[in-house]
């Protein structure tokens, strides 16, 4: 961050001095052309007079000209100190920013080159389907040659269709959506179909004392969600007594707030994201965002690494070589560290339960066996090593 301070401070600078120079050359050329608008009228009055040009409107000329020369020559200089201005943002980006970024991690994470580029390549056409860019994503398919099965592209057309209508306050395909998978919502504690319902009723609501029998018979679609969201049916059942004075000057005038629609927006997302196996955010979002917490400690490393000439410390495809915060939005899954050997257990090294409840990884517990028993490194109790059971977090 303080890298990205840096190079912000010296833009600001830029900044400031292209909006002082574009002021003072705007007030330079007003003055110069107000000056010349009064010297040609002076001669053009002189011409139809018929007199020749004086001594005094001669030197006016002259005076004229060679302000003219000193405001032009002026604006050039000021904006040549510009152009120097612009070339320290450059430099400071490169004297705050590695340009080897690529050289961080080894080439030898990835299995190969085309697997790699075929790895981003599905990245970032995944990551323009989920928003909503079909367009772009089928022209890239195109263009990579990357073959995009239809049963991948379905659920995000759908959703997307789903959310476009969304945003145009059409609630019928999202309803539909919603009766259809209701089991399954169910399951999730899913308050998106009542949602749904309920902000069609407070459109009915907003036609006045017309749709009052309308709104009335579409009530009954609360009968489902009665016990979970009674008080909300109750407040919904109160505001038709002020329909005729209007809700909008009512203790209901909260039902027309406009966030319903966000909320209703971000409700389906994340339900209907978790209902057909998809994330809320893209992958490559969720990559992009952890690099760039993830970069700079990395790179510390890196240096650290290379100077010491330690370069064996790093050589795992699937683990760093120190732990990083990346907060609790991208802990997706419970990870377990071997107290004993202070590593990440993997596939390779699960974690495995002793006898005595005590976890320790499989890499500890071949490296504690001592004749043939286990002696735990946390309580005296000795046991067969093959007793050990796996844990799956």
């Amino acid at each position: 961050m303080e890298q990205c301070a840096c190079v912000e401070r010296e833009l600001d600078k830029v900044l400031h001095k292209f909006l002082t120079y574009g002021q003072h050359c705007e007030q330079s050329l007003e003055e110069l052309l107000h000056y010349v608008g009064q010297l040609r009228a002076e001669l053009a009055s002189a011409a139809l007079q018929g007199t020749p040009l004086s001594a005094t409107l001669s030197l006016v000329m002259s005076q004229c000209c060679r302000k003219i020369k000193d405001t032009v020559q002026k604006l050039a200089s000021d904006h040549k100190d510009i152009h120097s201005s612009v070339s320290r943002v450059g430099k400071a980006i490169d004297r705050n920013f590695d340009s080897e970024i690529c050289g961080v991690v080894s080439d030898a994470v990835w299995d190969s080159r085309e697997k790699q580029q075929q790895i981003l390549q599905m990245a970032i056409v995944e990551h323009l389907y989920q928003q909503g860019m079909l367009s772009v994503a089928e022209e890239l398919c195109q263009e990579s040659t990357l073959n995009v099965d239809l049963d991948f592209k379905q659920p995000f057309l759908e959703l997307n269709r789903i959310l476009e209508a969304l945003h145009e306050q059409d609630l019928g395909p999202a309803l539909e959506w919603a009766v259809s998978h209701r089991q399954r919502l169910m399951e999730l504690n899913s308050s998106l179909e009542f949602k749904l319902h309920r902000l069609h009723f407070i459109r009915l609501l907003t036609g006045g004392p017309e749709k009052q029998l309308e709104a009335l018979s579409y009530a009954r679609h609360f009968q489902p969600f009665a016990r979970l969201h009674q008080r909300e049916i109750q407040v919904m059942m109160g505001s038709l007594v002020y329909l005729r004075l209007g809700l909008e000057k009512s203790p209901y005038c909260h039902l027309l707030d406009n966030s319903h629609w966000a909320e209703i927006c971000e409700t389906f997302t994340r339900d209907a994201c978790s209902l057909l196996g998809l994330s809320v955010e893209s992958p490559l979002s969720v990559s992009f965002a952890s690099g760039c917490v993830a970069l700079p400690v990395l790179m510390n490393i890196k240096a650290v690494i290379e100077q010491r000439q330690c370069t064996g410390v790093w050589s795992h495809k699937d683990e760093l070589p120190i732990e990083i915060e990346l907060g609790m939005k991208c802990w997706y899954h419970s990870v377990f560290a071997c107290p004993i050997l202070r590593q990440q257990t993997s596939d390779s090294n699960p974690p495995i339960k002793l006898i005595c409840g005590h976890v320790i990884s499989r890499d500890a517990l071949n490296k504690l066996i001592n004749g043939g028993k286990l002696k735990c490194p946390y309580c005296p109790m000795e046991q067969n090593p093959a007793d050990g059971k796996r844990i799956i977090f």
